[in-house]
């Protein structure tokens, strides 16, 4: 098969896509490159539709090989095990602009597989990911309605700037990924360090200028090498035998979809449906169960987005700029560092702040050039949050996904290590959900920070927004709530300080959105935070004034670097020595800085001065309470400051003249001795 290329231009680097080298029988597959950073992405549509299912069977994996960035996994059997953080996370980078561009009731499995195959450390590979999977099912026979672009935006010397490096990145107040149609947006993923909503705008339109080189490129890649495309089977609608099962539902179902409490409107549309199978659903009849759950599916969107569109109400009776009752409460557990209860509506997440040493740091083994983590944020979704029994396996990428984001929110807040020396875990558990859990564990975990006693910086909020889009209308929902994120065509949520926006992030169900929709939406989340940030003031308006009194206090001292040897010891015998006899945790940095970390102030207090003993430059005629601890024919040596032995002559242990040592000293006495000397080798004699 021939090697084709196809090449987009981004800012002055050529970003090249191809096919026809690699896994000639996958649907599609291609390599995408850029610097010389390379993934490999093939996608596969299977043959037949799967039966009995209601959704559509899209697979998407990423493949996270160390050998891209020459390292070897650090586990113990030294291969790639489970995807980490960072690979999940990239895979629902791909997976997110990608779902909605396909035909309705289109069910077929499809896979995409993409592999990062050389990482140059400079490059990011997440980005290219998303290209590669989109290239590799745009040639390939899937009815895949693409292609799509993806981008990130950064800043650059203040200037906004496409697909800037990685280390150009650690200095840029935004990283903004956008992907999209050449004429739309279709995803957003943001982390900032609270910049204005006009700023973003701003970048949006210079990602769709990105995005729209990409696309056109592999629209060239396409023609080159395209396979004939998969025509599906139109969907068959009876509309003789279903008319009467759609009446019967839309006499019915809109007054139970306006019922504001979410148990008793479910239970409501359940009667309604049941009542529908009972009533259509006989032996040897026409209609199937599955027919009729279809047609109180199809009711229920129309019912909802009419409700919406025409006459802006909404299932619990809100405006749309409305947001839910607030319940805020801080200090709820007594043990831990620090907790926060955030509740709106029918959605409360507990959020609760751990604090501990800098060895506690999570250690990073991915092609990231960051190879350990000081603040992290987890969130988990248990089944009785939302009144479901299944089994509970861990974190899935849904809990890891929103986790990132509220760290992502929080993050530009953290005080820098040299100001706050600690690691930093906060656990969001939700507790019960009706929609935007992810942006109340945001809000607790703001209140959890703020309470256990960490200085940030400002306050962060969070928001959902939604969108209807019907009929050439739209109309933008403020903090959506289950049945709006499902029938909805937008979950944007937004993340940020009165000063602005911290962090992003935008899924769409349909094919893309314009940028009028999206300053909309960004105008009224601000509206709606900084009402949430003043109802957060009224319950703790500041981070507490001092630790909370269970988190471990951690003292610094700082010595000289060429003594950290002596502090170590053979072996690092002398500090687990300090560390076991102090009852703390001692961590040394190479510039000499040392940190003591402990609970009780008397066992830092003697680390401390175990420390400075052992660091401690003596001068002659200093006098020490010291122990002897080994005898010899010459004299006796005492233990002057912890860890520092000192020679006593025979001469100098008594005035008066001693026939053996042992008749004045044994092991173990304690005696105060004077320093004598220091001799050209640092050796101290003593008196």
């Amino acid at each position: 098969m021939a090697i084709t290329r196809s090449q987009a231009t981004i800012s002055d680097k050529p970003l090249t896509f191809e096919t026809g080298k690699f896994a000639a029988q996958a649907g599609g597959a291609v390599t995408v490159r850029y610097g010389d950073t390379v993934v490999f992405a093939a996608g596969t549509v299977s043959k037949s539709t799967r039966p009995n299912i209601d959704f559509f069977p899209l697979t998407v994996d990423f493949e996270e090989r160390l050998y891209a960035a020459g390292k070897i996994p650090g586990s113990f059997p030294r291969r790639e095990g489970r995807p980490s953080e960072e690979g999940i996370l990239t895979a629902r980078l791909v997976d997110r602009p990608i779902r909605p561009l396909w035909p309705k009731g289109f069910r077929n499995d499809v896979q995409i597989v993409v592999s990062a195959w050389s990482s140059d450390q400079e490059n990011d590979y997440d980005v290219l990911a998303v290209n590669a999977a989109s290239a590799a099912l745009h040639i390939s026979n899937a009815p895949f309605e693409g292609p799509i672009g993806c981008v990130r935006v950064g800043t650059v010397d203040g200037k906004l700037f496409l697909n800037p490096t990685i280390q150009q990145l650690l200095d840029s107040d935004l990283n903004l990924v956008v992907a999209g149609t050449k004429d739309s947006i279709m995803m957003v993923e943001a982390g900032a360090k609270q910049i204005s909503e006009d700023t973003l705008v701003e970048a949006l339109a210079l990602a769709q200028q990105g995005i729209a080189k990409l696309c056109l490129a592999q629209e060239e890649l396409r023609r080159a090498a395209g396979k004939p495309k998969l025509t599906p089977a139109p969907i068959a609608r009876d509309e003789g035998k279903l008319g009467p099962v759609h009446q019967f539902f839309a006499d019915r179902l809109r007054a139970k979809l306006r019922n504001p409490d979410k148990a008793l409107r479910e239970a409501g549309m359940d009667e309604v449906r049941d009542e529908a199978l009972a009533k259509f659903v006989v032996e040897g009849g026409a209609i199937t169960p599955d027919e009729v759950k279809a047609e109180w599916e199809s009711v229920l969107e129309h019912e909802f987005r009419t409700a919406v569109v025409d006459e802006n109400l909404r299932p619990d009776g809100r405006g749309t700029k409305d947001i839910r009752p607030l319940s805020i409460e801080v200090g709820v557990l007594p043990r831990t560092h620090g907790s926060g209860l955030f509740r709106r509506g029918q959605t409360q997440v507990l959020s609760i702040c751990t604090l501990g040493p800098s060895g506690d740091e999570q250690i990073i083994d991915t092609l990231s050039p960051v190879d350990s983590k000081r603040y992290m944020h987890h969130y988990n979704f248990p089944p009785y949050s939302v009144g479901e029994v299944r089994m509970m396996r861990g974190a899935g990428r849904r809990e890891i996904g929103h986790g990132a984001l509220a760290e992502r929110a929080l993050f530009p807040v953290i005080p820098l290590k040299e100001e706050f020396p600690y690691t930093i875990r906060v656990v969001s558990e939700t507790l019960e959900s009706n929609g935007s859990s992810s942006m109340a564990s945001t809000c607790g975990s703001t209140l959890a920070l703020m309470d256990a006693g960490v200085p940030i910086k400002t306050m962060i909020a969070g928001i959902a927004m939604g969108l209807v889009l019907q009929d050439g209308k739209y109309t933008v929902l403020t903090d959506i709530q289950g049945l709006e994120d499902h029938y909805g065509d937008m979950d944007f949520k937004v993340c940020g300080s009165d000063s602005g926006i911290t962090a992003l992030q935008m899924d769409i169900k349909v094919k893309g959105i314009t940028l009028d929709i999206m300053r909309d939406a960004l105008a009224q989340a601000r509206e709606a935070r900084l009402f949430i940030l003043q109802e957060m003031r009224q319950v703790l308006d500041a981070p507490r004034a001092e630790l909370n009194k269970y988190a471990p206090r951690i003292d610094t001292v700082k010595i000289n670097p060429d003594k950290i040897r002596d502090i170590i010891g053979p072996g690092g015998k002398m500090i687990r020595a300090i560390q076991s006899e102090s009852g703390t945790n001692i961590e040394v940095e190479d510039d000499g800085t040392i940190r003591i970390t402990g609970a009780k102030p008397e066992g830092r207090e003697k680390a401390r001065q175990m420390i400075e003993g052992l660091t401690k430059e003596v001068e002659v005629g200093e006098i020490f309470e010291g122990k002897v601890t080994r005898i010899m024919s010459i004299g006796a040596f005492v233990e002057y400051l912890p860890g520092k032995e000192g020679l006593v002559r025979v001469s100098e242990i008594s005035s008066e003249r001693i026939g053996r040592i042992e008749d004045a000293l044994t092991v173990g006495d304690k005696v105060k001795v004077k320093v004598a000397e220091v001799d050209r080798q640092g050796r101290v004699n003593l008196s």
